[in-house]
């Protein structure tokens, strides 16, 4: 029965700890979030990308494309102002645990394994952005492709920033049926280099 208890009160207390700073972390950024339609846009976009590819008819098709310009284009330029934003949050609230797991202050205990989410935020809106901007030599599918690989990696970022590495891995399979490692290789090259730059670095 003591051992029961002495095992019990420690992992009371890391779990209660492991909330508190989950806690913080979701709120932070929620408080950055709640002043733009970043999530809105995205959700919109996912939506107009599936109604283009599977409209039939070619008029229509490019109607729907060209709607979606301006919801690319309002998404990048609030992603750019978020990034601006959150470059005011304190360095050690901004870092993000390497460990798979959540472990209660990590980023404060363990700064060597964590990497900062102002930089990754920065890396995320510059790809959408350059992603974002009409090209001749890219097809319609073939950016909607790109974007949504970069707003899933976006996404991913903000998971792993809340919770952890394992949490953001298993929404993102069990959302949209994709890893971590297939967002990395669907986005652009200049974001790919600088994503895993970061995380090495």
């Amino acid at each position: 029965m003591d051992f029961f208890i002495l095992a019990v009160f420690p992992a009371a207390a890391l779990y209660f700890l492991k909330f508190v700073d989950e806690r913080a972390r979701v709120s932070l950024l929620a408080s950055h979030l709640a002043r733009y339609q970043i999530e809105k846009l995205m959700e919109t976009l996912t939506q107009g990308y599936a109604r283009a590819l599977g409209e039939t008819e070619p008029l229509r098709r490019d109607q729907v494309w060209q709607q979606m310009e301006g919801n690319e284009a309002r998404l990048s330029e609030q992603l750019g102002k978020l990034s601006v934003d959150f470059e005011r949050v304190a360095e050690p609230e901004a870092r993000i645990s390497k460990l798979p797991i959540s472990f209660p202050f990590a980023r404060k205990l363990l700064p060597q394994l964590t990497f900062d989410m102002r930089k990754a935020l920065v890396i995320h809106a510059r790809g959408i952005a350059i992603s974002a901007a009409p090209s001749e030599s890219q097809s319609h599918k073939s950016r909607a492709f790109t974007l949504s690989a970069e707003m899933l990696l976006m996404q991913h970022s903000c998971h792993w920033f809340c919770k952890s590495k394992g949490i953001a891995n298993a929404r993102v399979a069990m959302r949209h049926q994709t890893t971590h490692d297939k967002l990395l290789a669907s986005v652009s090259p200049a974001t790919r280099k600088a994503y895993l730059a970061l995380l090495t670095g």
